[in-house]
């Protein structure tokens, strides 16, 4: 039991009465098998469908939720269009007033569903994932022949038919020399903004079931010195973290969850609340009933709030991420350390050294400091001086 292996406060804050965001797992199936992939289900397993919510519990879901005051849901996966029920649920919460986030690859993206979003505007920009500029690079990486084919078909309908788009890319080895010609890509499309995001540091498969899986996933991060040399690609990442600085690094003591971690809505395909839709913990996922009408309402008001104050017990973790000034910058949190490790509080090495490496290039750290070896002194300073000319310039 969790209560034996990790501390609990004896008080917790109130719980939040009002959310404007929920993220719906509409299926972990997928027509891709991506190399980098943490969750790799295949699209037509009569197990996994057969688990899945039905319509009417998603509606369900969707109608507490707009009772919670979301404003907002965002379908994922897997691949949500493999649903079939794709488009009665996506009506259904536009008739419920939420906008509408669809994460997707597009392979499945037809005139039909373009024309069901033209219809019902989902009110927020589809969100694409970009595996590749050419098939030999995005078929690598998808591992599915002809997929990039098929999503340059998707992309195309949703471009006819002007329909706002935000595209991101996985950074791997079939698809890094193509980064030049995937930001021109995206700057000219409908809905995008800002430059395009990038995912480097990939996620392990939480269900630990496939170890071979789990190392290739490894092999494909970039190192903590690519990973800088990515992020200060960006103009401003020098100036945004400067700010970031300001308000969120220091250390985070035993308590484990610093994060977003049950302060948003998120539900699974198989009809679990979860804290974040990376923490698959059989014991910190609350099963809904479909029939009971208030079952999200009491999963986020009265168990979360208790989860949200467990407290770490691993002396690895007291030891160094407690005491890291760090810890804001680092990725370190309980659903990374749930995949990697099989616990909430074991220190994630990889996570480590990428904050070490971007607090080094910030000037933050000397080459052979740990951050969480610093007198709260020596870091405050460095923090402050580090904000203050962010301010001055």
């Amino acid at each position: 039991m969790l209560s034996k292996q990790y501390a609990l406060s004896r008080s917790w804050t109130q719980p939040r009465t009002h959310y404007t965001h929920i993220d719906v797992e509409l299926t972990e199936r997928c027509n891709n098998a991506c190399i980098h992939c943490l969750i790799n289900q295949p699209p037509n397993a009569p197990h996994l469908i057969s688990r899945e919510m039905d319509t009417a519990w998603v509606k369900e879901i969707l109608t507490q939720a707009a009772d919670l005051g979301c404003l907002t849901v965002r379908f994922t996966g897997g691949e949500p269009l493999l649903r079939p029920d794709f488009p009665e649920l996506y009506v259904f919460a536009r008739r419920l007033g939420l906008y509408v986030i669809l994460f997707t690859n597009a392979r499945l993206i037809t005139p039909a569903t373009a024309a069901l979003l033209t219809r019902y505007p989902p009110g927020r920009p589809v969100e694409v994932s970009v595996y590749g500029m050419h098939a030999e690079s995005y078929d690598a990486v998808a591992a599915s022949p002809g997929a990039f084919d098929e999503f340059w078909q998707g992309i195309n309908c949703l471009r006819q038919f002007n329909i706002p788009l935000i595209v991101k890319q996985s950074l791997l080895p079939p698809n890094r020399r193509e980064q030049l010609e995937f930001e021109a890509f995206a700057a000219g499309l409908p809905g995008m903004i800002h430059r395009p995001g990038y995912t480097m540091n990939f996620e392990l498969r939480s269900r630990r079931d496939n170890p071979a899986k789990n190392r290739l996933i490894q092999s494909l991060r970039l190192t903590p010195e690519e990973t800088v040399q990515q992020l200060s690609h960006n103009p401003g990442y020098v100036k945004n973290m400067q700010a970031f600085a300001a308000k969120f690094m220091r250390p985070p003591g035993d308590k484990l969850f610093t994060c977003g971690a049950g302060l948003g809505l998120a539900v699974d395909a198989y009809g679990n609340a979860l804290m974040c839709m990376g923490l698959h913990h059989p014991d910190l996922s609350y099963p809904l009933n479909a029939q009971n009408h208030r079952a999200l309402r009491m999963a986020v008001s009265e168990q979360f709030p208790i989860w949200r104050e467990m407290q770490a017990t691993n002396p690895d973790y007291l030891r160094r991420c407690a005491c890291c000034f760090l810890k804001g910058l680092c990725e370190q949190c309980p659903s990374k350390s749930w995949q990697e490790h099989g616990t909430l509080d074991t220190p994630v090495e990889y996570y480590c050294q990428v904050a070490h490496a971007q607090a080094r290039y910030l000037n933050l750290l000397t080459e052979h400091e740990n951050a969480w070896e610093l007198e709260p002194a020596v870091w405050r300073q460095r923090l402050k001086l580090f904000t203050t000319s962010c301010s001055e310039s």
